[in-house]
């Protein structure tokens, strides 16, 4: 049953193949000439695939032999290599198409296309590292570097594309066209996309930060890991990562504690209004000349001044400069300095008020009933 099943389906699929080929040739289907046919061109394919693919591996060898063990290993012959090998791949495609019945016309477009796709290649290769080489001379901000090579490999892509189209026949006046249309729609659809980009752009440019940079942008305070060309990413003391888009960035106000080197720390302390100011600065300069993170360089000297007169306390204010390498533990260094303050202020005896508020009762005669026999009270136990 499953035999017979199986004859009359392979018979059925011989007759359909065998009308539709009659109904495009105008002749009878031979299936023993079209299997000696088909055997014979993938035959003679696989013996030009064997010839490219020994022609490529004898001058790779001969290349390698020339240059050495050593110089074999450089990017440069890496290039050459692949280069042989597109070379290898387009002359077996070619020759494999033309045994198939390909036409002269179609032969010849795709030679031409294959090789100018190839001189873009090479020139993309050659422009791009001499613009690299540029950009690294000059020290441009890595970020620009990536902007433009990014925006370099584009242009020379779409152009490549648009000149291997035009050598198959294709109107490349309407495709740009085209594709100018869907641009425009697709700009009205993403605005905020595109406001973000060009955000980015900008930001590059006037450079307000650098990947390093602790900044505060919108009152996220954080380590700029990455200006990428839609969002900025900032990693807080917390190992959070925070994505800001590039517009939200280039509208508010931008804190960068990085740009100009060193930074200073405000400490505020208080104490007693008994104590005396001068004495508190003698016991907590010790502390702050000591520190290993605190800088003692010329005009970086850790200074204690008055702020202020609290309503509970005289406050004073410890200033004290850190270097850009210690930033990531700002909050750490303030902690361990106020920490030792404290300790040095109770050593010596200054006191460390708490807010409290002192009440005085001027000629209070209503409270005269309540606070008489309170004073009677006390001169008694007296």
């Amino acid at each position: 049953m499953a035999e017979s099943f199986s004859t009359e389906l392979v018979e059925q699929l011989q007759r359909n193949i065998g009308d539709a080929f009659r109904a495009v040739s105008g002749e009878d289907l031979e299936w023993g000439e079209l299997i000696a046919q088909v055997l014979g061109q993938l035959l003679v394919s696989f013996i030009y695939l064997g010839v490219f693919f020994g022609i490529y591996l004898v001058l790779t060898g001969a290349i390698r032999l020339v240059l050495g063990k050593r110089r074999a290993k450089t990017h440069l012959f890496i290039q050459v290599r692949s280069t042989l090998r597109y070379l290898a791949g387009l002359g077996a495609l070619i020759f494999i198409l033309a045994q198939f019945g390909t036409s002269h016309e179609v032969l010849k477009a795709m030679a031409r296309a294959g090789f100018m796709a190839l001189g873009f290649y090479v020139a993309w290769l050659i422009l791009a590292r001499l613009i690299k080489d540029s950009m690294v001379r000059y020290k441009m901000d890595p970020s620009i570097r990536q902007l433009v090579e990014n925006l370099f490999s584009v242009v020379v892509s779409a152009l490549a594309v648009v000149t291997v189209l035009a050598q198959f026949g294709f109107d490349v006046v309407s495709i740009v066209a085209g594709l100018g249309i869907v641009g425009i729609a697709v700009g009205f659809a993403a605005q905020s996309t595109l406001s973000n980009f060009i955000a980015g752009i900008t930001l590059l440019i006037e450079r307000p930060f650098r990947i390093g940079d602790w900044v505060t942008i919108n009152g996220q305070d954080g380590k700029v890991v990455k200006i990428a060309l839609r969002t900025t990413w900032l990693r807080t003391r917390d190992n959070i990562f925070a994505m800001i888009p590039n517009d939200s960035v280039a509208s508010s106000d931008i804190i960068n504690y990085s740009a100009e080197g060193v930074t200073r720390l405000n400490i505020p302390v208080g104490i007693a209004y008994k104590e005396s100011a001068k004495a508190a600065r003698d016991v907590l300069m010790p502390v702050l000349l000591t520190h290993p993170e605190v800088l003692q360089g010329a005009g970086m000297e850790p200074r204690v001044l008055l702020k202020s007169l609290g309503d509970s306390s005289v406050n004073l204010e410890a200033k004290v400069w850190i270097t850009p390498d210690n930033l990531d533990v700002q909050p750490r260094i303030m902690a361990d300095v106020l920490e030792q303050m404290k300790e040095a202020l109770d050593a010596a005896g200054i006191e460390i008020p708490f807010p409290h508020l002192q009440l005085f009762i001027d000629d209070a005669k209503g409270l005269k009933p309540i606070l008489e026999p309170l004073y009677s009270m006390r001169g008694t136990n007296g």
